[in-house]
């Protein structure tokens, strides 16, 4: 061990192996990263800090899948090996189909329900039904996660990738020709399924089967690809928003990334990890020799030995998966730990942010943009935000540290919450009335029942109008702001409310001046969510637990993220049946605030600490209001 000619206090490990806790840490070739490696056990001068070092090998499989940050040069370095190696490119192209494909079926949806509800009657009346196609996905993907382990380790990583891309193209091809909305739900499960799958399985795969110097930038770029394949997908529904079949286009198109990722797959090997852990050494050494120099391979078998022979050993320690949820939670600094990690994850979810993932066109004709294309149009605004906010994350999350950015985010993503809810409270207050002479001119079986039945017409606006599923509004020729009608929800009337020149038929929202504040809030607090809560709960998961409940601890944070997901997206069209768009939004400020004090009252700051200081802290037990060791003390010599 030397010391770095560029950083003092910083240090360059040629080949170290030592018994550090619970697991034995290799360290192969190691320049030190700068931003994140800053801390030297002062007992065995080893360099305890990996938390987003890639080169980590052995413990827990959630630390080999985390979240892991590359910088500039690493990044630079990924690519240019990319282009002379076709191995790497084909790697390489493989990792960012998946991150596509993950963030492909979170956007697509948004767009393809607004054309769904058009040529399935049903669906556009039944709330229940529409939540029930967004959200089976979701549930999709809790199933596929909690499988994907067990068909990882049992079938291998390759394998499991293809039975994912198989589930996507199935999924997608179900939902493209689906006759009935049944059919479109049963799609929405495969892709589920393929997406848990994916999302658990590409980044151990890239992490095991790429080299050291790149990996982090491989699983980086998979990360940041997610949020690239939200954007694409709403490009491509706008797209097809003039072509005959619109959604099913929409939909079945995903099925092509999936195919491709498949054909690159199949050429592509195995894990070495796996190959060596059943038996398969051999095979194992040919792939290690494909990934690095001739001279680096005996080491890098070496490595793999010990490291594969310390986790067998923590599993026979550890017992079943029952056992080692047991001894989790019964471990104090594991709870305080699983205290904050699931408190970020739930937070994450339940301000609301898949609610405007999947259903972002909805919100913005609740503000009054009644045209699907012009609903899809002005979404792009929001996933392209959301794309910038990740890349600003990957900037700010090691200078600033990852609870400050969290209660920044926090409290933009409140203001931004309230100004909206009094946005929709201001549309839905001054939204024109319903006259009777208006309602009745294209005579009286075109009249909603529920205005024809009503005992006080003259009361009724477009609001009230909106609240029967069997009513629709038609915008006055004159002015979309003056007294309209109150219709029957039915393709008939719709076609002739439509044919009159500067009519809008409006089922979502009503006409507001005030509509475009609305979108402009929509992307501040895409802005505020993207690189705070978007990505640092990943960040704390895999920072907060001791190394040996790690792979437990971030299994139950993200069982929780994935459970709280499937609540707020299966509930968000009926609460605003019930509470209003205005009253939705201020209940999700509500539950932001209860998440913020959460969040100040039980999250760290791990930015700059080793493990070992971690975990001395959370046996401490964290207050914010005691002072706890700085991440800028002087490392011993």
């Amino acid at each position: 061990m030397m010391q770095c000619t560029t950083q003092p206090g910083h240090y360059r490990l040629k080949t170290l192996v030592s018994t550090h806790k619970h697991v034995k840490i290799r360290i192969i070739r190691l320049i030190v990263n700068y931003e994140t490696v800053k801390r030297v056990c002062r007992s065995c001068r080893i360099c305890c800090d990996l938390r987003h070092n890639s080169i980590f090998k052995g413990g827990s499989k959630m630390v080999e899948g985390a979240v892991t940050k590359a910088d500039k040069t690493e990044f630079a370095d990924c690519w240019g090996t990319a282009w002379k190696t076709p191995y790497i490119m084909r790697l390489a192209l493989s990792a960012g189909i998946g991150g596509l494909l993950f963030g492909y079926d979170t956007g697509v949806i948004s767009g393809a329900l607004l054309y769904i509800r058009e040529d399935f009657r049903s669906v556009d009346r039944k709330t229940w039904l529409q939540e029930t196609i967004v959200s089976m996905a979701v549930a999709g993907a809790i199933v596929g996660a909690a499988i994907g382990g067990y068909i990882n380790d049992r079938f291998g990583r390759k394998k499991s990738l293809l039975l994912a891309d198989v589930l996507f193209l199935v999924g997608a091809i179900i939902m493209a020709a689906a006759p009935v909305p049944a059919m479109i739900i049963v799609g929405r499960v495969f892709v589920g399924c393929g997406v848990g799958m994916a999302s658990m399985t590409a980044p151990l795969y890239i992490s095991e089967a790429s080299p050291h110097r790149i990996r982090g930038a491989l699983v980086s770029t998979n990360g940041l690809l997610i949020t690239g394949g939200q954007f694409l997908s709403y490009l491509i529904n706008l797209a097809f928003t003039h072509v005959k079949g619109t959604w099913r286009w929409m939909l079945g198109v995903a099925g092509v990334p999936a195919l491709v990722q498949f054909l690159l797959m199949w050429g592509l090997p195995e894990s070495p990890r796996w190959l060596y852990i059943n038996n398969k050494e051999d095979e194992a050494r040919e792939i290690l020799a494909r990934i690095y120099p001739a001279d680096e391979v005996e080491e890098e078998m070496e490595a793999l030995r010990s490291s594969i022979a310390a986790e067998r050993e923590m599993k026979e320690a550890n017992g079943n998966i029952f056992q080692q949820v047991k001894e989790a939670c019964s471990n104090i600094v594991v709870r305080r730990g699983l205290y904050a990690g699931v408190t970020v994850q739930v937070a994450q979810q339940f301000v609301g942010i898949n609610t405007v993932m999947y259903y972002s066109p909805t919100i913005v004709q609740y503000a009054g943009y009644a045209s699907n294309k012009t609903a899809l149009a002005l979404s792009l605004v929001t996933s392209g935000l959301n794309s910038v906010g990740s890349v600003i994350s990957m900037f700010c999350v090691d200078k600033y540290g990852r609870r400050r950015l969290m209660i920044i985010s926090m409290f933009g993503i409140i203001v931004c919450l309230v100004i909206l809810a009094a946005i929709f409270f201001r549309a839905a207050s001054t939204s024109p009335s319903v006259g009777s002479f208006e309602s009745e001119s294209f005579g009286k079986n075109s009249t909603c029942p529920a205005y024809l039945d009503t005992s006080n017409p003259s009361s009724w606006d477009c609001t009230k109008c909106l609240q029967y599923s069997s009513c629709a509004f038609c915008s006055n020729k004159d002015s979309k702001y003056k007294t309209g009608a109150c219709f029957a929800l039915n393709d008939d009337v719709r076609k002739s409310c439509r044919s009159e020149h500067n009519r809008v038929w409006y089922t979502k929202g009503c006409p507001s001046k005030v509509g475009f504040a609305a979108i402009i809030f929509l992307g501040l607090y895409i802005l505020f969510f993207s690189p705070g809560m978007g990505t640092v709960p990943w960040v704390i998961n895999s920072e907060i637990y001791p190394l040996k409940y790690r792979g437990i601890g971030g299994g139950i944070a993200a069982v929780a993220n994935w459970c709280s997901n499937l609540i707020v997206s299966e509930t968000f069209l009926t609460l605003t049946e019930a509470l209003g768009s205005a009253g939705t939004f201020l209940l999700f400020a509500g539950f932001s605030i209860i998440g913020l004090v959460g969040i100040f009252f039980l999250v760290p700051e791990t930015k700059g600490l080793s493990f070992e200081e971690v975990e001395k802290l959370l046996k401490r037990g964290y207050s914010p209001f005691k002072k706890h060791p700085s991440e800028d003390d002087d490392d011993d010599d």
